[in-house]
């Protein structure tokens, strides 16, 4: 039987040995990685990422493989990405979940969402993602003074991310990583929303000095929608999830939206075989009519409205 010191030159002659195959293989390439820092709009809880200027070169080899897809609204190369470091990159995991690190290599940005296989004696660390895609690059920007100053969306999000005084809300997909609850996490379901009528519009636009004629930067627009939203809501009690869709109820008394349907709070069962238990998880499914208007001011007011009680609509 090897002793424990026979075992550990093992382990370090196969590292030594997989490092220079690696090394062999790459030409002792080295990759980039900026850092970006995360950045949301308020108005709507959209997330952008902001260059921070720092970058950090990490030895190791890197593989990637090439899938076109072609959808109804692009073609696009679909880029997987396998990096193998000859050592764990301490500063992944130092960083703040805030941060992401965007390599670069021969034109292509990447970033990971996962690391491993991780076999110890091995000495190898793997980390995996994918390209970032043409559509979703617009999110990743050089400057914060680049942020959109307006809201993104054109639907009722910013309706439902105004009442916080409960629980942080989200917007769907846009959960930050591993938070705890109680939180609420809010989707406007996309081929939901109906217009009831022709939208109005306001020719030609806002005026902006010193030019002819008005450009349509600041068009105002009116248009009577409804939407389909559903509110999940995480660590909420029944009286909890009874006092926020009171204060739905109360908010729609400002004429901020108006209730199409009877919303109801509902349980959910969310599991974990591991801890055999089950989470506190609540949905509120609402049918909302409001005004979708190119215009930003109310969604402004609903966001810095410290008390429901403030909200003005007019």
């Amino acid at each position: 039987m090897p002793s424990i010191s026979e075992s550990l030159d093992t382990q370090s002659q196969m590292a030594e040995g997989l490092a220079a195959g690696v090394g062999a293989l790459s030409l002792n390439q080295q990759i980039m990685f900026t850092t970006y820092a995360r950045s949301t709009i308020p108005i709507d809880g959209y997330v952008f990422y902001v260059n921070s200027g720092q970058t950090t070169t990490v030895d190791g080899s890197l593989h990637y493989a090439i899938d076109r897809q072609q959808n109804e609204d692009e073609t696009n190369d679909v880029s997987r990405v396998v990096f193998t470091a000859l050592s764990q990159i301490d500063v992944f995991n130092q960083a703040s979940p805030d941060t992401l690190f965007v390599g670069s290599w021969n034109g292509i940005q990447f970033a990971f969402n996962g690391r491993g296989p991780y076999y110890q004696q091995s000495g190898l660390f793997h980390y995996a993602g994918y390209k970032v895609s043409p559509a979703l690059a617009s999110q990743l920007i050089d400057s914060a003074a680049d942020l959109p100053t307006g809201p993104i969306v054109s639907n009722s999000l910013p309706i439902w991310l105004a009442p916080n005084s409960f629980a942080p809300v989200y917007p769907s997909y846009l959960v930050p990583a591993n938070v705890a609850p109680p939180y609420v996490s809010a989707h406007v379901e996309p081929d939901m929303t109906e217009g009831a009528h022709f939208p109005i519009v306001r020719w030609p636009g806002a005026a902006e000095a010193g030019t002819d004629p008005a450009p349509l930067h600041l068009l105002p627009s009116y248009q009577l929608a409804k939407d389909r939203v559903r509110l999940t809501l995480y660590g909420f009690t029944n009286q909890m999830a009874i006092q926020y869709l009171a204060s739905l109820i109360q908010l729609s008394y400002s004429e901020v939206f108006g209730f199409g349907n009877t919303p109801v709070v509902r349980d959910h069962k969310r599991g974990q075989a591991e801890l055999t238990v089950i989470a506190m998880k609540k949905t509120i499914d609402i049918d909302a009519w409001y005004y979708q208007t190119t215009a930003d001011a109310l969604a402004r007011r609903l966001i810095l409205s410290a008390e429901l009680g403030t909200i003005t609509t007019q």
